[in-house]
């Protein structure tokens, strides 16, 4: 649980949370905790069936997680499959939580292979959390 001075992150996203997303975290969100949910909550998250007319029922055990366990004006952050985040992200609202999202800049590398074909990679740094507007 959040203090009553410092906000809790919620980690609703299907990556890990990189040292500089950490760091920004702390300084510009002012949470002194970050909270990854349990394995079966990530699960749900990752494992969003394709072929479902609907999700919400897919996603209600992470509404129950995120009721449980967080507070009002705790932050989310949520990212992943676009459905899911829309619906995640008006839930969390209507919890009274802080849904963000985490911006980056990306840079493509192309390197050029000897059989002529072309590689590109591509570099993503965090630039800064951003609030879902309602």
């Amino acid at each position: 649980m959040s203090t009553p001075m410092h906000p809790t992150l919620f980690l609703l996203f299907n990556h890990r949370l990189t040292a500089a997303q950490e760091a920004d975290a702390r300084i510009s969100l002012g949470v002194d905790r970050i909270v990854v949910p349990p394995p079966e909550i990530s699960r749900a998250l990752v494992e969003i069936p394709p072929d479902a007319v609907e999700i919400t029922t897919h996603l209600a055990p992470v509404f129950s997680w995120l009721a449980g366990c967080a507070r009002p004006n705790d932050y989310v952050l949520i990212q992943g499959e676009f459905g899911a985040t829309f619906i995640l992200v008006h839930e969390a609202i209507r919890l009274g939580l802080v849904p963000v999202y985490s911006t980056t800049r990306r840079q493509a590398v192309e390197q050029h292979l000897s059989d002529g074909k072309v590689k590109i990679s591509h570099i993503f740094s965090h630039i800064r959390f951003r609030r879902y507007e309602p």
